[in-house]
């Protein structure tokens, strides 16, 4: 079984999927409410907000979403947890993502990786690293 996280945005799905390809992806794929089948549906004012996205980062898929019951992006007690294969990729990703963001633990050697670290992204999601 393979569990993927579903992250629901309040109305940023597109720009911060599009941060995060640009940091961990291979392959980008979203969908518009406008570009659905369900259009005539759904309100005027998040027809360009996303239905669906997901970006493929190699070994494992980040679903998401605009979601209009998510009023503010709060994923509290939630991490995605990262595995880089190399400290280089750690320290590169972890850059990127707290630029605009606030660290909980600098990614550092602890006794039990290479590296660890704790942050919150600009957009509200928490992140965990570790490299084995």
């Amino acid at each position: 079984m393979k569990i993927n996280p579903y992250l629901n945005f309040a109305g940023d799905c597109r720009e911060a999927m599009t941060f995060y390809h640009s940091v961990l992806g291979r392959d980008l794929a979203m969908t518009a409410h406008k570009d659905t089948p369900s259009a005539a549906h759904v309100p005027a004012e998040m027809q360009n907000q996303i239905m669906h996205a997901a970006l493929t980062t190699g070994e494992g898929t980040i679903f998401a979403s605009d979601a209009p019951m998510a009023q503010a992006n709060s994923f509290s007690g939630i991490y995605l947890s990262v595995h880089p294969t190399s400290v280089a990729d750690a320290e590169r990703i972890f850059t990127a993502l707290k630029d605009g963001g606030e660290v909980e633990m600098n990614l550092e050697e602890t006794f039990w990786a290479k590296r660890f670290g704790m942050l919150r992204d600009r957009y509200g999601v928490n992140w965990m690293f570790n490299v084995d």
